[in-house]
């Protein structure tokens, strides 16, 4: 029998895998958008254009990113999660270190390839562990604590990139972000055991290694049947698309089109960012862990709430003359963009059967980060470009970042029909959804 919500303990240990792991987390995040912090003396030293910025930093990236998402995530499901996480750190953390060594657009290209090969292996696999060492009705907030991984890399890269690209050049900066990297697969492998898979479901499962393991396909089949996830991928791929967009290329405005320098942006936007990203994270998690207790839907519509609040706040940051108030504003929008992720990944995790969390998890990614990731920051560096020949660098990048704004209302709407499907199939923070 399945124990109840009340009955079940979480020790310090978990708490131990989930900071890990979360630590790994702000790398594989930091080491991700290391280029956007970057993209100024990149550009100016290798001469190259915002739409070749744009491919390096998403498209080229997301693609084989997502594209070996699924595979190792399925590997994952059937071996040692742990391991494949260790080993992933360590091939992302080699490549950034590549990066740096980068003499053209193709040597760019190649190493941002290999980051995004490696990783395919890190997001997915930890989520399932971590479902594993906590019951349903904690896990919103154990993601969301892992998902701080995400401010943490974004404060950190910033403040430790910034600094070293401004003091001794932006090679430097990816090797100084890559370094730590290393160290954190090996400490994964050595502390963080494998937990049983499926160990607190709400119903009894036969052990793992006796089931029937469904094939690739059949996983991507079975998320598809699922009403509810397959709207999460569209609320998925439209809120990444804005957010993927907004975080690239928003150091580039402050800088092009503010003022703003690079000891600026190392000292000021990495505090301001990373401080905002860390509220919205922290909160979605526990936020939809309590209120979707009674209203299933929560943990679509604080997500929805939060993107509609930060529009305005976003308009704002671009139209601002200055730097210091452009940030301010950004802050807003950067914090309710957060509150998606821990909320959108949670879901998964209660929805999909055990043998398939990393599998499920990786399919959502690979939808949120070909769309948002892949196409969010080429859209901004075309558009940008474009526009650049007309009302020159400044203007264009701002008109661009603008453009956005329609996506926005798209991201609420399909987190609305989200939350309509969750209240339908009966979904709570408690366990899988009834069927229909």
């Amino acid at each position: 029998m399945s124990k109840e919500p009340e009955e079940i303990r979480v020790g310090v240990y978990p708490y131990v895998v989930v900071l890990i792991l979360g630590l790994i987390y702000a790398f594989n995040y930091l080491d991700r958008q290391i280029v956007a912090i970057l993209v100024e003396p990149i550009k100016a030293d290798l001469n190259l254009t915002d739409t070749q910025i744009g491919l390096v930093s998403g498209f080229a990236f997301a693609l084989f990113y997502t594209t070996f998402g699924i595979p190792v995530a399925w590997l994952a499901d059937r071996t040692n999660r742990v391991r494949v996480v260790a080993i992933a750190c360590f091939v992302w953390s080699l490549f950034t270190g590549l990066c740096g060594m980068a003499g053209n657009f193709a040597h760019l290209l190649a190493a941002r390839i290999g980051v995004g090969i490696g990783e395919a292996g890190g997001a997915a696999p930890s989520m399932s562990i971590i479902s594993d060492y906590f019951p349903p009705h904690r896990r919103g907030g154990a993601i969301s604590i892992w998902s701080l991984g995400v401010p943490l890399g974004a404060t950190a890269g910033v403040a430790l990139g910034g600094w070293v690209a401004a003091e001794f050049g932006w090679q430097w900066a990816f090797f100084a972000v890559a370094a730590p990297g290393i160290f954190l697969s090996v400490l994964l492998w050595l502390v963080v055991r494998e937990p049983k898979r499926g160990r607190y479901d709400a119903a009894p499962t036969t052990p793992v290694q006796s089931e029937p393991q469904p094939s690739i396909m059949e996983c991507i089949r079975d998320y598809l049947r699922n009403p509810t996830l397959s709207l999460l991928l569209l609320a998925a791929a439209t809120y990444s698309f804005v957010f993927n967009a907004f975080a690239t290329w928003a150091p580039a405005l402050l800088m092009r089109a503010k003022g703003a320098e690079m000891s600026d942006i190392a000292a000021y936007y990495s505090i301001v960012i990373g401080l905002a990203m860390a509220i919205g994270m922290f909160l979605s998690g526990f936020l939809a862990d309590r209120y979707a207790r009674k209203n299933p839907s929560a943990f679509a519509l604080i997500p929805a709430w939060a993107l509609a609040i930060g529009v305005p706040f976003f308009i704002m940051g671009v139209l601002a003359d200055g730097w210091g108030a452009a940030l301010i504003w950004f802050a807003i929008p950067m914090a309710m963009n957060m509150m998606f992720v821990a909320p959108g990944m949670a879901i998964v995790q209660n929805i999909a059967p055990p043998n398939q969390r990393s599998t499920s998890a990786a399919i959502l990614l690979f939808v949120n980060n070909l769309v948002g990731m892949g196409l969010g920051p080429l859209y901004i560096g075309f558009v940008s470009e474009q526009l650049s020949h007309t009302y020159g660098a400044k203007a264009g990048l701002e008109y661009a970042m603008l453009s956005l704004t329609p996506f926005y209302p798209l991201a609420v709407i399909a987190l609305v029909l989200v939350a309509r499907s969750l209240a339908r199939r009966g979904f709570s923070a408690g366990g899988a959804p009834q069927s229909a």
